[in-house]
């Protein structure tokens, strides 16, 4: 029996082409599947075939747990410290294993031992094949509709199938049994039952894919698509690039009388594709995109990475596109968040944003508004950029000389040091009445709340040389402080 086993071994891995091993593997698993049903229970059974007489071995295992996991399988594990006492370095994970009588190959049943074989083989033949396939280096998957699988679609090409997820498709796209298509190689699912290769049809790369099949120039390097965005079967957008000045990369990839476009969109069932010019400045970038709308101006906010479009009344419903689809494609197309306005949109937007600017500058900086608008007129919309813009940029703002620029650094520098200190404290921060106390620097504030003085009652409950250590003000200055924070004692 063994030699025949050997044989069939043999015959097997020569019908299939599948390797020896691989065989042996699987009239192994037979064995121990057989096995198991005579012992009951949940055993753990490995059986040992040995590759040249045929002959084989099989064993009871029990997998080594740590002890304070306990025995979650008790037919198939043992605690540690049990394991120990049979084999002093063995460790956890590691097996314990006990021969035991083989089941005697005739007894297993012709039936389940074929089918578990044919399997591990179906198993190895499928892998061998998706290996081969992956390794050509193929991103376009052409084959044929199959079969329908629960609303996914099975697309097979020679001996390789694919799955197409119902999500992944082009809306609205009927496809039948027997139908060519061609769809991005999404992936490989190793844990998927049955195809492994996930496909797409709406993904921005299978858009990609198909610009590259059509103009050759992308693949000689000539040209690049830098981006793509999608809404599928309706409307996309793509932004390329040339890297040769003698070649148009709109014009190349439109192709004559629109030949190349036209290919494409056949594909995606008539998808409408926007070719816009890629641009190293993202204003421009963004210009482009919006096309076919102009656009009056732009205001660039790098901080939230969003942009603030002003069109006019005209252009306004084609840039925003019917559902907002134009927007949404550029914003995805260039990465920046876009919003549209009209010009008394922004205005009105622009003259709040420097209201609240206004008012920062003229609290925190104790300026009067004119002051203020000097600032904001200069671009200046931050205490940060009042305080740390280099010295000789804001001595570029006329009217402003060294000392002006130095004392409202210094104050900005102050005001931004008190409100760190005031979210480091935490709960209540410093209180209206003591930053109202006439006297008190941001500087002096700061301090006075490193030192746990967040009130007027704090300040007034503090003896004149606490006050002194606390922020370094002379005894003078110290008591006339207090005494003023006292005040509204007397006068209540």
């Amino acid at each position: 029996m063994n030699r025949e086993m050997l044989m069939l071994v043999d015959a097997i891995s020569r019908e299939k082409g599948v390797d020896r091993e691989v065989v042996f593997g699987a009239v192994e698993l037979a064995l121990a599947s057989a096995t198991k049903k005579l012992h009951g229970g949940e055993v753990d059974i490995r059986v040992a075939i040995d590759r040249d007489t045929g002959e084989y071995e099989t064993f009871r295992r029990w997998h080594v747990v740590p002890d304070e996991a306990g025995l979650q399988i008790p037919d198939a594990e043992i605690l540690l410290f049990e394991a120990k006492e049979q084999i002093s370095d063995i460790e956890v994970d590691d097996y314990i294993e006990e021969p035991i009588e083989s089941v005697p190959i005739g007894r297993i049943g012709a039936q389940a031992a074929k089918q578990v074989i044919l399997q591990k083989i179906r198993d190895a033949e499928r892998e061998q094949l998706l290996n081969d396939f992956l390794a050509r280096g193929e991103k376009i998957f052409v084959g044929t509709v199959k079969r329908l699988d629960k609303g996914d679609i099975i697309v097979e090409s020679g001996r390789v199938e694919g799955r197409l997820k119902r999500n992944e498709m082009i809306p609205k796209e009927n496809l039948r049994t027997g139908d060519r298509l061609r769809a991005f190689i999404g992936g490989v699912d190793p844990t998927a039952r049955g195809p492994q290769i996930m496909l797409s049809r709406s993904a921005p790369g299978f858009m990609v894919e198909l610009f590259a099949q059509e103009v050759p120039e992308i693949e000689q390097g000539l040209l690049e698509i830098k981006s793509c965005a999608r809404d599928p079967g309706s409307r996309a957008k793509i932004a390329v690039v040339s890297h040769d000045k003698r070649v148009d990369p709109i014009g190349t990839c439109v192709g004559v009388r629109g030949s190349r476009v036209t290919a494409v969109t056949n594909e995606l069932a008539g998808e409408r594709v926007d070719i816009v010019l890629w641009s190293e400045d993202p204003a421009q970038f963004v210009i482009g995109a919006l096309a076919p709308a102009n656009v009056q101006s732009i205001v660039v906010d790098e901080e939230k990475h969003a942009m603030d479009v002003v069109v006019d009344e005209e252009n306004l419903a084609i840039a925003i596109g019917r559902g907002g689809q134009n927007v949404r494609l550029a914003s995805e197309l260039t990465g920046w968040r876009i919003n549209i306005m009209t010009a008394e949109e922004s205005a009105a937007k622009q003259a709040q944003e420097s209201d609240v600017v206004r008012r920062l500058f003229v609290e925190k900086l104790d300026v009067d508004e004119e002051v203020a608008d000097i600032l904001i007129a200069d671009g200046f919309t931050s205490l940060e950029e009042v305080a740390y813009v280099p010295l000789q940029e804001m001595l570029e703002i006329e009217g402003f000389d060294e000392d002006t620029v130095t004392e409202l650094r210094n104050r900005a520098k102050d005001a931004l040091l008190t409100m760190e200190i005031v979210r480091e404290e935490g709960v209540g921060g410093v209180s209206q009445d003591l930053r109202d106390l006439e006297g008190l620097s941001p500087d002096l504030i700061a301090k006075l709340v490193a030192g746990g003085v967040n009130s007027r009652d704090d300040l007034a409950d503090l003896a004149v040389d606490e006050l002194v250590e606390m922020t370094g003000v002379d005894e003078v200055e110290a008591k006339a402080l207090i005494m003023k924070a006292r005040e509204h004692w007397f006068n209540a």
